[in-house]
């Protein structure tokens, strides 16, 4: 139901993921090499495996491919893990904790180092990214130049593949819609709007806050603006701190939701028949962000974790975030070898005026800031 960035006890993380996954809890530190000598712990990028055969050898050696945090309708998550799973069906594909926050999913792997159910990959916001880039290992897949310097971390440590426009759902039975920022300060708000989980921990919540900053007189320099706005919501008792579901939408609970376009159209497709869910992107700049892949360091299917990689940016999983209605971050590279889907391409949303995406130096410092002053903005 959407809850991937909400999140839960860091030990129930653990407890979780040793459960959720398939083999013993045995010591997983044995050597990574292949067959053909090849140390898929310290590959960074296929050259290492002799090209993409190479790979897939070793990785079906290893017969397992431990994910977390990634629930199956979260930007069409579900297909593309089951493409994987039939593309290689000798790799037994380990789901855990799929409601886990980016912040657990990098705990989880720390209080399971060493163990053969650790996480071999992430997926995790900019700010949880930015701040623990010692938890993972350097690769370059091989559509490595199709992917904006932007967007990633240079050596790889990190990369940018799936996002969207923070957009704002509502349902239009229970308020009307919102057409400013400031509309939402009024009394037809009052105990209704929510944001999906803790700014400090989740990537959409992140966006929210870095949204508000941009249409409130800041931008990705200056999170500020967007913590008083969230700030005076509150104190409007408009905010509410409830980390939003399809079941909470209808419930009435949260009626009005900041969001990732992709996640609350999402909403609406659950709730038809249940309840009217309409989704709006404000005038002016749109604040687009990305969710980013990673490998764990530690990871106890190395190979198989660096196919994963290979598996998500290659043309066939590119179109299957697309159609989820998340905008593949090798997109503008797709659509000039034509090899995107050009009628899903054509229906992500336009904004009337730019579009920003926070670069690394400045999602460190939000993240910072954010850390400093979220916690007495919104108590």
């Amino acid at each position: 139901m959407f809850t991937k960035r909400i999140a839960i006890a860091g030990v129930a993380v653990a407890a979780a993921l040793a459960l959720g996954l398939t083999g013993c809890s045995s010591d997983a530190s044995a050597s990574s090499s292949t067959d053909s000598g090849t140390d898929a712990a310290t590959a960074t990028n296929l050259d290492a495996f002799g090209g993409l055969s190479g790979l897939e050898e070793a990785a079906k050696a290893e017969g397992a491919l431990n994910v977390i945090a990634l629930p199956r309708d979260w930007a069409n998550y579900g297909a593309v893990l089951d493409a994987f799973a039939e593309k290689y069906p000798e790799i037994t594909i380990n789901e855990a904790t799929p409601d886990a926050s980016s912040a657990e999913e990098i705990q989880a792997a720390q209080n399971l180092a060493g163990q053969d159910t650790a996480p071999d990959v992430f997926d995790v916001g900019a700010a949880v990214a930015l701040a623990n880039t010692d938890q993972f290992a350097p690769y370059q897949v091989a559509t490595w130049a199709d992917i904006p310097d932007a967007l990633k971390e240079q050596s790889g440590l990190w990369v940018g593949d799936y996002g969207g426009y923070m957009a704002i759902g509502y349902d239009p039975d229970a308020v009307p819609e919102p057409k400013s920022l400031d509309d939402l300060l009024g009394a037809d708000y009052k105990g209704k709007v929510a944001i999906n989980g803790d700014p400090t921990q989740a990537g959409a919540a992140f966006a929210a806050v870095g949204m508000a900053a941009v249409q409130n007189g800041g931008g990705v320099d200056d999170f500020q603006p967007g913590i008083d706005f969230f700030s005076e919501l509150n104190k409007a008792g408009n905010f509410v701190k409830i980390d939003p579901t399809p079941a909470t939408i209808a419930s009435g609970e949260t009626p009005v939701v900041f969001d990732w376009d992709y996640l609350n159209v999402g909403y609406g497709k659950d709730l038809d028949g249940q309840r009217n869910w309409k989704v709006t992107i404000l005038p002016g700049d749109g604040y687009a962000g990305y969710y980013n892949q990673a490998v764990n360091k530690d990871a106890p299917h190395p190979a198989a974790a660096r196919l994963w990689q290979e598996f998500l940016y290659s043309d066939d999983a590119q179109n299957l975030w697309l159609a989820g209605g998340a905008r593949p971050v090798r997109a503008d590279a797709m659509a000039e070898a034509g090899t995107i889907d050009e009628e899903l391409f054509s229906a992500l949303p336009k904004v009337d005026g730019d579009t920003v995406v926070p670069d690394a130096d400045q999602a460190e410092a939000a993240s910072a800031l954010l850390g400093e002053k979220w916690a007495a903005a919104v108590q």
